[in-house]
């Protein structure tokens, strides 16, 4: 496949130059021209005079400093009077990145195309197939998708063709997988996206590369967001955020913190999404990143207009617009114009809001011509076939062998006859055995959350911390915290034989619960249970053992890491005719943290009880006309920062 040339993007808004060169000029002489360390420039002269052809050898000296623009310009200078191609290829694209970045697409373009250049003419596979696909990713960001997905697949044949591949080309190789996703993305092709983006996921966890693990995890995030599985989303944003909290990336805790306030607001959670969003738009802009920053600014928008403030909600729309139409960015002008469209329409200007959907209706068909479709489906289409063409031969041949048989086959009309009654056996076989099989799941949910109940580890400890009172000569409080714990074992016991039990007793036993795990913390937790005076809590009725998994879940996961003041509240409240609400409320450092603590663990342990907990009250909830709901819930600061999290039950009264 001959490499696609860059070609001058239309429609890239031009400024007048005279006056900006002379400016620049006279700035340029005014300022004093930056030193060059000399530990920088002993590193530089050492890599010429080596002149190491390989990418990781190069990275490895530079690495620290690949985000200083100046620095790179003079190792490229410098390997240019020396002839050392490969460390040019480095540098320029390096340099293209750094442009890319701040939303500089063309001059990116120029300079990722020059490295491709050199690296053609140092006949260096690394720093092609580097150079196709930074290219590639320069071209999604300019929603140029015919040019990206040639970069890409060149990139990937290239490296999937190499024997024994480099740390360097299995890392070109992820890259490209993501790119292929991208574009299924775009297709909104999302199961064929998600299974690319899984494969590069694979692969990333197989080098142990956390930024990868981070771009992926968005991905499938954003790709399960248009899908409409919100909660998935969320799981995978929050992945996401734990790992560039923890490579400390700016960038990405930008992208993720976005993404997650867009589904607050998909969720009418408004002003969540806003706390979110408005330390958000100072931070994207000294990122420099527009394409981010134009969203960031968008999405804040849409929130104030949800919350009904129309003239910052303009404001903030009309400055992301702006940002996107400076980098000539279609997908962010289209959707700056979407929402620009549903506020007009939230403020009864209907003439306005139709003006502004025919301006993103257009935008959207340049993005997504459907010449541009075409072209992708069919390279995508012909890039696997080619995979697979021995296959589908020997299949073809196979094919046309039954067919011919089947044609000379008298008997057809018997076979299908036996083949409809073997079909209709084996689904009443299989229609016992899921009837089987449910009532055993069943079966299993209750003992799942009885052990989970009666974790050994609970006990041991519950059992060590009474002795401790024994032992410090504390007879009062050891016989107290005893009877409690002997009568929360009854109880559990007890409730585990019950399919049901009262709301009272449930309280009851989480009240026992919670007195003797608050031993372990030193008695510091705050634990209060508050019902509305209009509510029976002895005629409700609530699956047995429901409530203690989310109170686990606050102590060890909210609270345990957390200083200062802690506290977990139960509230009771009336929701509707047919609902009673259950909020279990604590003030520990929020889902987001647990998560970062959680993959910072050695060892990592997956916790399910409350997945046991969902699914027992799914089953149960088919007695009843309404259904049980489960929803959890981050609180945020006035700062934006994470205060706690709430769970919500939804009981079924009748």
């Amino acid at each position: 496949m001959p490499i696609v040339k860059f070609k001058q993007v239309e429609n890239l808004q031009r400024v007048p130059r005279n006056t900006l060169v002379f400016l620049c000029l006279l700035i340029f002489q005014l300022l004093p021209a930056q030193e060059i360390p000399q530990d920088f420039k002993d590193i530089a002269e050492t890599l010429i005079q080596l002149k190491s052809p390989s990418y990781e050898a190069l990275d490895k000296d530079l690495d620290a400093f690949k985000n200083d623009t100046t620095l790179i310009r003079y190792f490229d200078r410098i390997a240019n009077q020396s002839h050392y191609l490969e460390g040019r290829a480095y540098a320029l694209n390096l340099l293209g990145r750094s442009y890319r970045n701040i939303s500089q697409y063309e001059k990116s373009v120029n300079l990722h195309q020059e490295a491709l250049n050199v690296s053609e003419e140092a006949n260096s596979l690394d720093f092609k197939i580097l150079s196709l696909n930074m290219l590639g990713v320069v071209y999604r960001r300019m929603d140029a998708i015919k040019t990206a997905l040639d970069y890409h697949q060149q990139a990937l044949e290239l490296a999937e063709d190499v024997e024994n591949p480099s740390h360097h080309i299995k890392r070109s190789i992820n890259v490209s997988h993501n790119g292929i996703g991208n574009l299924y993305l775009t297709l909104e092709q999302y199961d064929q996206a998600i299974a690319q983006f899984n494969k590069a996921l694979d692969l990333e966890e197989e080098l142990v590369n956390k930024l990868g693990l981070a771009i992926n995890y968005q991905n499938i995030g954003y790709c399960l967001e248009q899908k409409g599985d919100l909660d998935g989303a969320l799981e995978n944003y929050r992945k996401s955020l734990a790992y560039n909290e923890d490579i400390d990336s700016d960038t990405g805790r930008i992208i993720c913190k976005n993404s997650l306030a867009q589904i607050y607001l998909k969720q009418d959670m408004s002003y969540s999404a806003l706390t979110l969003l408005n330390p958000l738009k100072e931070e994207s802009k000294k990122a420099k990143d527009l394409y981010i920053a134009s969203y960031v600014y968008v999405n804040s928008g849409w929130a104030n207009t949800k919350l009904g403030n129309f003239d910052k909600a303009y404001e903030d729309i009309q400055e992301g617009l702006e940002m996107a139409k400076s980098r000539n960015m279609p997908k962010n002008i289209q959707y700056a114009y979407q929402k620009l469209s549903d506020l007009a329409n939230a403020k009864g200007d209907y003439k306005e809001a139709y003006e502004y959907y025919k301006m993103a209706d257009e935008y959207d068909k340049e993005i997504l011509s459907a010449t541009n479709l075409k072209y992708i489906n069919d390279n995508i289409e012909k890039y696997q076939d080619d995979k697979k063409t021995n296959q589908i031969a020997v299949l073809a041949a196979e094919n046309e062998l039954v067919r011919l048989r089947l044609k000379k086959n008298e008997t057809t009309f018997l076979v299908s006859a036996l083949i409809v009654g073997l079909i209709s056996s084996i689904l009443y076989i299989l229609y016992r055995q899921y009837q089987s099989k449910n009532e055993k799941r069943v079966l299993t949910l209750e003992q799942k959350m009885l052990r989970s109940q009666m974790n050994p580890h609970f006990l041991f400890n519950s059992l060590n911390s009474i002795k401790l009172y024994i032992i410090n000569n504390e007879q009062k409080n050891a016989v107290h915290y005893l009877n409690k714990f002997s009568k929360l074992v009854r109880k559990i016991l007890e409730a585990s034989s019950q399919r049901e039990i009262s709301l009272a007793e449930e309280l009851e036993t989480v009240e026992l619960y919670m007195n003797i795990e608050n031993i372990r913390f030193s008695n510091e937790i705050n634990f209060k249970i508050n019902v509305e005076d209009d509510i029976n809590i002895d005629n409700i009725k609530i699956p047995s053992l429901t409530l203690q998994p989310f109170l686990e879940n606050s102590l060890w996961h909210g609270l345990s890491p957390k200083d200062g003041e802690k506290s977990i509240q139960i509230n009771v409240r009336n929701k509707n005719n047919g609902h009673v609400s259950i909020e279990v409320i604590d003030n520990g450092i929020g889902r987001t943290m647990a998560e970062v603590n959680k993959e910072n663990r050695v060892l990592k342990k997956k916790s399910l009880g409350i997945h046991i907990t969902k699914e027992r009250l799914a089953n149960f909830s088919r007695d009843y006309q309404n259904k049980f709901d489960v929803d959890i819930m981050d609180l945020f600061n006035e700062n934006g920062m994470p205060n706690g999290t709430k769970v919500i039950l939804d009981i079924p009264t009748i």
